[in-house]
């Protein structure tokens, strides 16, 4: 209820590491796994490498960041069974004795205590963890993530595509302040005259499930099939018929059935926006279609994405430029900046009338905000993820973004996601790529600054690609 009221700027929650709380977090981690997620198990290739890399770091040989893929909330838990358990075996295999507790220093979206609780907040403080806000350039925020970098008793972890997207095996396009922060360690570090190396170690994450969870998938694919209104006899017709031939491995009753729902969503959605928001739609300017239904499919939803954030950056008076996730980024500060406002510092000195005022404007502002979060759900969605590889996974994850979008425009909690089944989490250790070899190109000159920036970034995503 509180993002419905003006309220005083957020504040910089300070790191506060607790070795203690480290510790009980650590023994406690299996059972909160279990109980609190879906996964049952977390597997770890090419481990020797982080092994390496936290030797190197804890003899002062090295700082390193791990950028991790983001696909889904649980990331962390499975990071954290990965320092927690698997580190540790793998090292003690190895020979070797690390002097303190295996952990990082995570960066994450200062948001996440308001969707989350404040109790997660507290969490990640006490685990040494360090926020910042996406939308801006948050200097408090980056100045404590550059010094932990610099100075932490961890390496650094964070996820570059900067969100979940919701998939294992697409990676969204990544923001490029990882890569930024990494020259700057470099930077500092120069100008301290050490000589540690800067190191950023590319790490997947790719969920699978322990037991194809057809059933699950067809019961919430009716689900959904009946909450968009499609004749319930034809549902019910279609869902018996896809259990049927799904336990003779034919998906193509289902693929029809997602495809179907697809459109249908796609229809409502489109004339949603066109009656009540009078928004026109390229695809209906008569742009003409591609004939794959697939690619149709794509480009009705690449156009549909776009003026849904037009409805939300036309009431914030922004212009549509860059990417959907740097469209989404400006839109969440811009309501930000309507709910948390700096003229609330002192919010007893305000009279009644302005107090409701600004609880107006921060109503609308967060009403605004609900557009982009229906965008924020799809901006790695392509027509032909499910079509190039019918797994129980891509299925799975292809519903649950439909789930969202469908849970978050009837009004219920988005946060309790259906659970189609137990899971494990296959973490891949990457290359590391040495930042401190590309510094003295990022050193030349601004121009030099940027383009290191841009191809650090290129080489990173590359990296993440081929990990999947």
């Amino acid at each position: 209820m509180f993002m419905y009221q003006a309220q005083p700027p957020l504040e910089f929650i300070q790191p506060k590491y607790n070795p203690q709380f480290l510790r009980l977090t650590h023994l406690l981690l299996p059972l909160w796994m279990r109980a609190q997620t879906s996964l049952t198990q977390v597997e770890a290739e090419n481990v020797e490498t982080l092994v390496d890399l936290y030797n190197q770091f804890q003899a002062g040989k090295i700082r390193f960041m791990l950028a991790f893929r983001h696909p889904k909330t649980d990331d962390p838990i499975a990071l954290g069974y990965l320092f927690s358990r698997i580190v540790p075996e793998v090292a003690r295999h190895k020979g070797i004795k690390f002097t303190a507790p295996i952990h990082a220093h995570c960066i994450y979206d200062r948001g996440i205590p308001l969707w989350a609780g404040a109790h997660m907040g507290w969490i990640l403080q006490h685990l040494g963890g360090t926020p910042i806000q996406r939308g801006k350039a948050d200097w408090t925020g980056l100045r404590s993530a550059r010094d932990l970098f610099v100075n932490g008793a961890f390496p650094m972890a964070a996820a570059p595509e900067g969100a979940t997207n919701g998939l294992s095996e697409i990676v969204s396009p990544l923001e490029p302040g990882i890569s930024q922060m990494a020259f700057w360690c470099a930077e500092d570090l120069h100008k301290a005259g050490r000589t540690e190396q800067v190191v950023i170690l590319p790490v997947g994450i790719k969920y699978s499930y322990v037991t194809e969870p057809w059933d699950a998938i067809n019961d919430l694919l009716t689900e959904l099939e009946v909450k968009s209104g499609l004749p319930n006899d034809e549902c019910n017709h279609e869902r018996r018929d896809a259990i049927n031939r799904v336990s003779t491995t034919d998906k193509h009753s289902l693929y029809a059935r997602l495809l179907h729902l697809a459109e249908h969503l796609l229809s409502i959605m489109e004339n949603f926006y066109t009656k009540f928001y009078h928004c026109k739609l390229s695809t209906n300017d008569g742009a003409e279609l591609p004939s794959d239904k697939n690619e149709a499919i794509a480009a009705r939803l690449r156009a549909l994405l776009d003026v849904i954030l037009q409805v939300a950056e036309d009431f914030f008076k922004l212009q549509p430029k860059g990417s959907l996730n740097d469209r989404c980024r400006r839109v969440e500060q811009a309501g930000w900046n309507c709910i948390f406002r700096e003229d609330f510092k002192d919010i007893k000195t305000l009279s009644v009338v302005e107090k409701g005022l600004g609880n107006r404007a921060a109503e609308e502002a967060n009403m605004r905000m609900w557009h982009m979060r229906v965008v924020e759900s799809f901006v790695a969605v392509t027509g032909s993820y499910v079509r190039e590889n019918p797994t129980p996974e891509r299925f799975a994850e292809t519903l649950l973004i439909l789930w969202e979008m469908v849970t978050r425009i009837i009004g219920s909690d988005t946060q309790r996601r259906p659970n189609l089944g137990k899971q494990k989490a296959n973490i891949i250790i990457g290359t590391p790529i040495s930042v401190s070899d590309k510094y003295p190109e990022y050193k030349g000159s601004r121009s030099g600054a940027r383009l290191a920036v841009a191809d650090l970034t290129k080489d990173l995503q590359v990296s993440l690609e081929g990990l999947i």
